[in-house]
């Protein structure tokens, strides 16, 4: 039985740390008896590259494709593709716009509610607000913030953004909107973002909220290139619970984040491969909708950061 698994972007710390965990979920299948060849592609974030790798893949005889799409609103030629050879696809991460997944009986979607990931950072924030006086730099009773979004139109981005803020209100806490930032889930683009808009707000900034843990340490690296001191420091929020990110709350640099279960999703994605490929055991899997399993997020903060920890040395372990 061969896997196909071709995702969007290596160089993306959460998607690397994923596919690691999904090769281990397959390597334990092959444990227990079942024989399987994992085929792997980097799209490098083209959409045009991704179509001809699944191509590619669908030609070398993989049974199964698991996808983590660079475009999700344009996945029309893989389906085709994979509707013509009869390969059943499950999307991974990011999720296809739901009209696409139902053009067909055999496409799934593993991942996350974006959602929940927002209203998660919106209630560490405001928790992390109403316990410090200090964070209102400028005792002004109103919070002022930026946000450092993942990608233009991207609907994770707009839903995690909406989601915290409207959380953050919700609460209680008043806001003032400083700037916001694309920097495309990467901590390099972050950090220059950062250095724009604290050069424009100065030390205006008392809140960054950003869409995944790479942007919020971009953020921080921002700061730390600029020489401000601890006390003048704004609060970072971040999303995914990455290695870096997790051990950047441990240590105090980050206020909190949002856990992403990798480890579940890669367990889900692997055991539906597994049933899509043997025949058995797809009925005994619990799906939304008959095509979606979600995992939920978790909040981390400094209290509890240890269990996720103590989870990424297992896994390194079993590496």
């Amino acid at each position: 039985m061969q896997v196909g698994i071709a995702y969007y972007n290596q160089s993306d710390t959460f998607i690397s740390q994923m596919i690691e965990c999904l090769k281990g979920e397959f390597e334990e299948l092959e444990r227990e008896g079942l024989e399987i060849t994992v085929m792997m592609r980097d799209a490098a974030e083209s959409q045009r590259v991704q179509d001809d790798q699944v191509k590619e893949l669908i030609g070398a005889g993989c049974d199964v494709l698991c996808v983590n799409l660079v475009d999700r609103a344009d996945p029309s030629e893989i389906i085709d593709f994979a509707r013509e050879y009869n390969v059943p696809i499950i999307f991974f991460n990011r999720e296809p716009v739901a009209e696409d997944l139902m053009q067909w009986d055999k496409l799934y979607y593993v991942g996350a509610d974006a959602k929940q990931s927002g209203i998660m950072q919106g209630e560490l924030a405001a928790g992390a607000i109403q316990a410090s006086r200090h964070i209102d730099h400028n005792k002004d009773g109103k919070i002022q913030y930026v946000v450092l979004e993942g990608e233009a139109g991207h609907q994770d981005s707009i839903i995690r953004t909406e989601s915290a803020v409207n959380t953050l209100k919700e609460k209680g806490i008043h806001l003032e909107k400083l700037s916001c930032g694309i920097a495309n889930w990467n901590r390099a683009q972050a950090q220059n973002r950062m250095m724009q808009m604290i050069g424009q707000h100065q030390n205006q900034i008392e809140l960054v909220l950003a869409n995944n843990d790479d942007m919020a340490l971009g953020a921080l690296d921002a700061y730390k290139k600029l020489n401000v001191t601890e006390s003048a420091l704004p609060v970072f929020f971040g999303i995914d619970g990455t290695d870096v990110g997790l051990e950047a709350v441990a240590d105090g640099r980050l206020s909190a984040t949002v856990y992403n279960d990798k480890e579940g999703q890669s367990a889900a994605i692997a055991r539906l491969a597994a049933a899509l490929m043997t025949g058995k055991g797809i009925h005994m899997i619990q799906f939304e909708n008959k095509k979606y399993i979600y995992l939920p997020y978790k909040k981390v903060t400094d209290v509890n950061v240890h269990v996720y920890y103590k989870k990424e040395e297992e896994e390194q372990k079993k590496e």
